[in-house]
């Protein structure tokens, strides 16, 4: 990890940024300068280690690098930035923002060189979400800020007083909450990831002299800045951020809004390949000199082995596509996509071009007796959750109706490893030993909304397509396995030239 006060020296880029800065890593390193060159350009860069080392890999030489673009206002110590900056970035006062991400991006780069595909995760997402105190589901942009709060909180609660250890600490909590809730929520690995913040396209543009875009209608709105006819323009660095953050006034909103970042990053790639970026070392100094400023990077990254795999990143190979959503609804008086996981998951196969996992059949063989309080309100929930447990070995206990609770597994004595192999089936329920428990015995309480996972066969099969939560939405279960041909989220959008979008 890098020192706070190197930390203090470092802010963050939005995706553009991000996919730019690393694009010119690939290319300078496949023209033909020496390792040791490349090693002195990249050396410096910040790192993490949200993603952990026993997280799961991609197969066959594929990579998964997933792109976090932060809506922040502040530094990597927690201070605002400058107010001159804010006003270039048309960002307010430095009070907006949060800790949303606002920009989820996961490009799949294949071993065998093929096309990169790059999917968009819509920020309003009412996903699954683990380990937040209160929360079962949460709009997906969310899950940084929830798990940063309570990981200061608890740091504080340690004694941690000093603001910038306390930032350094919440944003990697951030950061390993949004790589779990992303990986679970898509059922695939991810390999690497880049943080990036607001400034980034600000930024990109400056360095690059503006970037060309297009729009297929003129624009104008307050809240974002952005002002531009239709057609193809130039922009620099204040309207590049205008251009990407505008929602307001747009037939999707949000999703408009996504199609604007991919426009962005396919018009940025196209601008480095033109404008001799690569064979001018004097701009790629400053592209290289701005990330180590701005990027952080999952730790022990080989950027050398990464240029030799990505290389179609770099040539324009690259198609995006933005997830389907199931509808809008309102949960807690908050506006959220509704989704359906298995056709999300059916479109990134898709877009990757992989096959469906084959399903497992868990190593279960248990002894304890299971007693059931069903808190959902759904009638022979209990007995339903009952009889898939029984063909793994547990036993039927007693079955009650309570009124609301969440989800959990407690077990007495003698009853951990089976208590543990009941969570994982049911859908991953937080396990905790309880001495009130009598031996052998695990007590299962069914949360307000529990669904029976449909791996646990027939009775999963039948369960009721839904959430865990009761502020959580329901979710339609009419996936067929193929994605939607069309849908608010819109078509995909080139990344080999200069797309024109709304």
């Amino acid at each position: 990890m890098t020192t706070p006060s190197a930390r203090r020296r470092r802010s963050f880029l939005t995706a553009g940024r991000v996919a730019a800065a690393v694009a010119s890593l690939l290319v300078l390193a496949g023209t033909g300068l020496a390792s040791m060159t490349m090693h002195g350009l990249v050396d410096g860069l910040s790192t993490s280690d949200a993603l952990g080392t026993d997280a799961p890999k991609s197969l066959g030489g594929d990579m998964n690098l997933l792109l976090i673009g932060l809506d922040s206002r502040k530094d990597q110590d927690g201070n605002q930035l400058p107010q001159e900056i804010l006003n270039q970035l048309h960002a307010g006062d430095g009070t907006q923002g949060g800790y949303n991400t606002n920009t989820l991006i996961l490009l799949h780069i294949p071993g065998n060189g093929g096309k990169v595909a790059a999917v968009s995760i819509p920020r309003d997402d009412n996903v699954a979400v683990s380990g937040i105190p209160g929360y079962t589901h949460a709009k997906i942009k969310e899950a940084y800020g929830l798990a940063k709060f309570y990981a200061e909180q608890d740091a504080a609660k340690q004694g941690v007083t000093d603001k910038a250890e306390l930032e350094h600490l919440g944003r990697e909590a951030g950061r390993r909450k949004t790589i779990e809730t992303v990986r679970t929520f898509l059922n695939v690995p991810i390999d690497r990831f880049a943080e990036i913040n607001l400034a980034g396209f600000y930024d990109l543009a400056t360095v690059l002299g503006g970037v060309e875009v297009c729009l297929n209608h003129p624009v104008k709105d307050s809240y974002s800045g952005a002002d531009f006819p239709a057609g193809h323009q130039t922009v620099n660095g204040s309207q590049a951020l205008a251009f990407v953050r505008q929602r307001h006034g747009l037939g999707n909103g949000d999703l408009d809004r996504t199609h604007r970042q991919q426009a962005f990053i396919a018009s940025a790639a196209h601008k480095l390949r033109s404008a001799g970026t690569f064979t001018d070392l004097g701009k790629l100094q400053d592209l290289v000199d701005a990330a180590k400023k701005d990027v952080v990077i999952s730790a022990r990254w080989d950027i050398l082995s990464f240029a030799q795999q990505a290389q179609n990143l770099t040539g324009g190979n690259v198609q995006f596509t933005t997830l389907p959503i199931a509808g809008y609804q309102k949960v807690n008086g908050q506006d959220v996509n509704k989704v359906d996981v298995e056709q999300v998951r059916a479109a990134v196969r898709t877009a990757f071009g992989t096959a469906a996992p084959a399903p497992e059949t868990p190593q279960v063989h248990a002894s304890s007796t299971v007693d059931i309080p069903n808190t959902t309100g759904r009638t022979g929930l209990a007995a339903m959750v009952a009889r898939a447990l029984a063909s793994y070995g547990f036993r039927t206990g007693e079955l009650t109706t309570l009124g609301p609770a969440a989800s959990s597994v407690v077990y007495g004595a003698g009853a951990k490893d089976d208590a543990t192999s009941a969570a994982s089936l049911l859908g991953g329920l937080p396990v905790s030993a309880d001495t009130r428990v009598p031996e052998g015995h695990i007590r299962i309480t069914l949360g307000t909304g529990f669904t029976l996972p449909a791996a646990l066969g027939p009775h999963g099969a039948d369960a009721p397509v839904g959430t865990t939560s009761s502020s959580a939405p329901s979710a339609t279960s009419s996936s067929t396995g193929t994605p939607p041909a069309a849908g608010p989220q819109g078509g995909a959008v080139d990344g080999s030239g200069i797309p024109c979008v709304d």
